[in-house]
């Protein structure tokens, strides 16, 4: 195998399961010939005699073929913030709990790094959301995300008014509104009560979050469309999450706008793994452990 090929690891340090699988993906890498790094915050931990550990940056993917991400979701965000501006291929092996953008399960790990060997594996975008943070025409903040976009209350309720492509929706008392990807869909959108929506459904979610009102639904909108919130001068101000990771602290009269990024996120799919007809579904009936006892499909001829 040729050695120009070369992969990063990034994994959940804190769990010593994760650790472990992270240094046998690594033996096999090495084995079949690939070149391996690791970023030099967690080489201490998974300690693999072979690995090239490199500093977070556009360093670590240089030339690299692919991120395998070992974790569960929060991890995969995390190397996201990595990957996005290069393009490079996420690929997540799930050690967590639900584990929604992993591709493979801790049981399918050897499958995986086969599939990563032999290349055996497709790339999908997935859209992300931009976001900008305006008071009186000033940015606060400027951002991504590819879940969901949260503005939420600090501590009393937040009076707000949504607006979709420049007009106004609804005002709303609530303690925050979501504005999700396809991909979000399943994350803080669907707690809140928002709608799944199969990934390559070009859309924008609008959700409410204990909206005080009686027209509070949950939207699904155009991906071409400009959704922004804005923080009434007389509430109290809010936070603004990105992901789950990124925070900024939004004051009174604040003015949050969301729109479809120009760059997404690409994520690794196996070959093998799940059955081609309708891998979404699948993933829904086992991550959520959907009953369909009964079910006895197409009757063929």
């Amino acid at each position: 195998m040729s050695t120009d090929r070369t992969v990063l690891i990034t994994v959940h340090t804190g769990r010593e399961a994760a650790v472990e699988s992270a240094r046998l993906v690594i033996h096999r890498l090495l084995s079949a010939g690939l070149q391996v790094r690791v970023l030099d915050s967690e080489a201490e931990e998974i300690a693999c005699p072979g690995a090239e550990a490199v500093p977070a940056g556009t360093a670590a993917v240089k030339d690299t073929e692919m991120i395998m991400v070992l974790g569960g979701d929060g991890t995969l965000l995390r190397a996201a913030e990595l990957a996005r501006p290069s393009g490079t291929p996420l690929l997540g092996v799930n050690l967590g709990h639900v584990g929604f953008l992993a591709e493979a399960e801790v049981d399918d790990l050897a499958s995986a790094v086969e599939g990563v060997v032999h290349r055996r594996y497709d790339v999908e975008e997935r859209l992300t959301v931009e976001v900008t943070a305006r008071l009186n025409g000033e940015v606060l903040a400027e951002t991504w995300a590819l879940n969901e976009v949260a503005v939420e209350k600090r501590d009393r309720m937040l009076e707000v008014v949504a607006e979709i492509d420049g007009r106004p929706l609804s005002r709303w008392g609530c303690d925050g509104v979501i504005c999700a990807t396809p991909t979000g869909s399943t994350a803080y959108a669907f707690s809140a009560g928002g709608p799944v929506v199969w990934p390559e459904v070009e859309a924008l979610l609008l959700v409410p979050i204990s909206a005080h009102a009686l027209f509070a639904r949950p939207m699904v909108v155009s991906p071409r469309a400009t959704l922004a919130v804005e923080i009434l001068p007389d509430t109290p101000g809010g936070v603004l999450w990105c992901d789950g990771r990124r925070r900024f602290d939004l004051p009174s009269g604040v003015r949050v706008e969301v729109r479809r990024g120009s760059v997404p996120v690409r994520l690794a799919r196996l070959h093998g793994l799940e059955d081609t007809g309708a891998p979404f579904t699948d993933r829904l009936v086992a991550k959520f452990d959907l009953p369909v006892q009964g079910w006895r499909g197409r009757v063929r001829p």
